[in-house]
């Protein structure tokens, strides 16, 4: 990877709202690949890193999902709950940590072996976040409690138990349209359940 700090000059930020997470107004300047110094001003929302994870059983070939209402979703004209896999921000705890937690939190089940399969930028046009990718294998007697999320957070969570296949195939009909969902079965795809 190439660093390219000395292609980029920031000026003047603004925070615009700190209501829930930061939006800020960005002035900045970038030297382009001919050498010229181009300006330019975006807004960018800051709402910390975050985790997901994609619990699946290889003998039963199944998947632990989650169904919630996600306003911006809907302000965008999706009228169900949306299915995705358990995630949450790191609220300044390491990904592990905090993806175990929140697996528990979410789904009910408590994980044992928990492994990050890649990290990135969800929508790096307007929005910080790194995303941490986990998988892990659950069973039954795993399941601590009947999940549902942290009430006092606001949180009203459904756990849903599906086969593989079915998750798959929701994907391709839209009943799955959350995109870290969708890359975590992709890869479960390739790399857990292949035929």
């Amino acid at each position: 990877m190439t660093d390219i700090s000395d292609r980029v000059r920031i000026g003047d930020i603004k925070i615009l709202s700190d209501n829930w997470y930061i939006l800020r107004k960005v002035d900045f300047s970038r030297r382009r690949k001919d050498g010229i110094w181009q300006d330019g001003t975006r807004e960018a929302y800051d709402r910390g890193n975050g985790a997901t994870i994609l619990l699946f059983n290889r003998a039963r070939r199944t998947v632990v999902l989650t169904r919630q209402f996600r306003l911006p979703a809907y302000l965008n004209g999706y009228r169900e709950m949306l299915i995705e896999a358990a995630a949450g921000l790191l609220d300044d705890a390491d990904p592990e940590t905090r993806i175990r937690t929140e697996a528990e939190e979410e789904t009910g089940f408590k994980v044992q072996n928990v492994t990050k399969i890649f990290e990135m930028f969800m929508s790096a046009g307007s929005v910080t976040e790194k995303l941490y990718f986990f998988v892990a294998e659950y069973a039954p007697d795993m399941r601590e409690s009947a999940g549902g999320g942290v009430a006092e957070e606001g949180e009203d969570i459904d756990v849903l138990e599906l086969s593989f296949d079915e998750a798959v195939a929701m994907t391709a009909d839209g009943r799955i349209c959350d995109a870290k969902t969708i890359i975590l079965l992709q890869y479960a795809q390739l790399h857990i359940f292949a035929k």
